[in-house]
């Protein structure tokens, strides 16, 4: 392939593109059987998204400390990112799609011992381990699916298998607001206190949020044992769909160690860590998606974990109303990924990225300022300009390595999750500090903390636009070798 053919972004410049196959025939199967992955680990995060606001009354802690629960998951990313991809150049993507099934299954049965004992901090284990296998599964199946086809067609071939993570997040959204949320005593506690007190229908929702966990705070003071079997109910209710899905977990286990799935990484090459680290750290493509993806991450995870917030807080909804706006989000994010995976066939991947980047500028300014509904439907629409970010700024940042650097180089990426640890912690300590005024309109704390992920997408809208402008001006030499999808 020529300079003419591609540019450093992964994207071609004339008809091949439209010409090649996303995933050749040979591949089909290994690219069926991996994309159940991809719905997998969006389960696992989008039902502990709601867990936030719901361990915030079951265990009467504040923002910033219920936001621990992010911490922890997203923490585990970090944590075995690079370690799982070194584990993975030294065995195969099967041995590191099993071993990462296996972490999940661990992981999701602690919050048996955890809802036994009625312990946050066993949670939060529980969720630190099962990471530790979404970490494994993250850093194989990327790179992996990259790897199955022509270069051209890369970007396209993620976003395609990516499209089936919000399958799996939409399904984990319903079980937290069809079962989770309103089975728990403390919603009903809530409820309760709503009908008893008529005047609260005139009072702004933030009081009343305010108010209400007053009440269940003298509550937890003056029948400590009534709170107790509340909060011994509302755990179990908790438990029950990670230990079903560790279920299927193990018996996905079973079904990829016994199928056959090609070797497409090259293992046998020695590894020179300090080389290849020396050779990313130089590639500003590399170094500027690992940190635009940091980004992203922490402004998905802020704008799905805190839309509760938003609409109990702002507009006076309950956590399960809040959660059926959550779950719009995700169909929304889901015909979204869709849509941006055709419009790919035309548009640099740089290009659409930076243009979905200022939309979610745009929408995340209307959450801030616009009051009521439509400020939750800025919030809502945000979604469908993130869609297309993690695979596509993926794609950029591992083009032109080789299969078996992408491993490592997708490590990095992985990493970039920690994202998703401290930003939703930062949120949660606004949320809970005083609000501002800005402009003569006084802005609660709720809406004053959306001005981080306002910041996270000014971040990708410059790398995007970076990408477009610049990446194929510099000399591409490895656009002709061998890259991450040879």
């Amino acid at each position: 392939m020529t300079d003419h053919d591609a540019q450093s972004d992964g994207s071609v410049t004339d008809d091949r593109r439209t010409d090649l196959p996303v995933v050749p025939r040979k591949f089909l199967y290994p690219f069926v059987i991996v994309t159940t992955l991809f719905a997998l680990w969006g389960f696992a995060n989008d039902i502990t998204n709601p867990l936030v606001r719901a361990f915030k009354e079951i265990f009467l802690i504040s923002n910033a400390q219920s936001s621990l629960v992010q911490w922890a998951f997203y923490g585990g990313y970090a944590t075995m990112a690079i370690p799982a991809a070194l584990v993975i150049r030294k065995v195969s993507y099967k041995s590191g799609i099993i071993i990462g099934l296996l972490l999940y299954a661990i992981g999701a049965l602690l919050t048996i011992p955890a809802s036994l004992l009625m312990d946050f901090n066993i949670f939060l284990v529980g969720f630190y381990v099962l990471t530790f296998g979404l970490a494994f599964l993250e850093t194989t199946a990327n790179p992996y699916i990259l790897s199955m086809g022509p270069r051209e067609t890369a970007t396209q071939r993620l976003n395609l298998a990516q499209a089936f993570n919000p399958i799996g997040s939409l399904t984990g959204m319903v079980v937290a607001s069809t079962f989770i949320l309103p089975g728990l005593q403390v919603s009903e506690f809530r409820d309760a206190q709503q009908k008893a007190h008529p005047e609260y229908a005139t009072m702004l929702p933030s009081e009343v949020d305010g108010l209400i966990t007053q009440t269940m705070v003298q509550h937890a003071e003056d029948q400590p044992e009534a709170r107790q079997e509340m909060v011994a109910h509302d755990l179990s209710v908790v438990k029950t769909p990670y230990v079903v899905i560790a279920m299927v977990v193990l018996a996905m286990l079973v079904v990829f160690a016994v199928s056959k799935l090609p070797d497409t990484g090259g293992e046998e090459d020695e590894i020179a860590i300090m080389t290849l680290m020396k050779h990313l750290m130089t590639n500003w493509q590399y170094v500027g998606g690992v940190i635009a993806q940091a980004f992203y991450v922490g402004a998905q995870i802020m704008c799905w974990t805190f839309i509760i917030h938003y609409g109990m807080t702002l507009v006076g909804l309950s956590a399960a109303q809040a959660q059926n706006y959550n779950i719009v989000a995700m169909v929304i994010f889901l015909a979204s990924r869709f849509i941006c995976t055709f419009i790919l066939k035309f548009l640099s991947p740089g290009l659409l990225l930076g243009i979905l980047a200022v939309g979610g500028c745009l929408l995340t300014i209307g959450a801030i300022f616009v009051q009521g509904l439509p400020g939750l439907y800025c919030l809502i629409a945000v979604s469908a300009c993130m869609s297309l970010m993690f695979p596509t700024i993926y794609g950029i940042a591992l083009s032109g390595l080789t299969p078996n650097d992408a491993k490592l180089g997708s490590a990095g990426l992985i990493f970039a999750i920690v994202g998703g640890a401290f930003m939703p912690r930062y949120q949660g300590a606004l949320i809970d500090g005083e609000g501002m005024t800005i402009a003569g309109q006084a802005l609660e704390s709720v809406r004053v903390s959306f001005f981080l992920p306002l910041i996270c997408f000014v971040v990708i809208a410059i790398f995007g636009f970076a990408v477009y402008l610049f990446a194929g001006k510099q000399d591409s030499g490895h656009s002709s070798a061998k890259g991450a999808t040879a």
